[in-house]
């Protein structure tokens, strides 16, 4: 009894700071999304260049969505971090070495060659092989 009544008064609790303050259930910052979505670029090329690096890195915390798309705080501050390094300068490889560096090949659709990617794609195609050859093997093994 007194269990349920304190569920109630913390769910009560919660609705009335809900009511008082609407702000407390908003964007965590939404001073990050005007930084992102009204971001100046220098030259009309920067901005292609930026928007079409972030189209081709993937939201670390979204499931497979890239930082154009994904609405994630995480993706925003990533995007506004790839606006502001293009702008400056920076080439498209050094804007996806820092990610890499920072995040891990899955932040790119297109991963780089390497004996971890050889042997993830490399595997399932020996072991069907594999497969087949036990399978041809236990067949002759039957018809000897």
């Amino acid at each position: 009894m007194i269990r349920n009544i304190g569920i109630v008064v913390a769910v009560l609790m919660s609705l009335s700071l809900y009511a008082q303050e609407p702000q407390l259930f908003a964007a965590s910052d939404s001073e990050l999304e005007v930084k992102v979505e009204l971001y100046e670029f220098e030259s009309p090329a920067h901005q292609k260049r930026a928007i079409a690096l972030a189209k081709s890195l993937r939201c670390p915390q979204c499931q497979n969505q890239n930082l154009v798309e994904s609405n994630s705080p995480l993706a925003k501050d990533l995007r506004l971090i790839v606006f502001e390094k293009i702008n400056a300068g920076e080439d498209e490889q050094q804007v996806i070495d820092f990610m890499t560096a920072r995040y891990g090949e899955f932040v790119r659709y297109k991963p780089s060659f390497s004996w971890q990617n050889s042997l993830l794609w490399g595997l399932p195609i020996l072991l069907l092989i594999g497969f087949f050859w036990l399978s041809v093997k236990s067949v002759r093994n039957r018809q000897a």
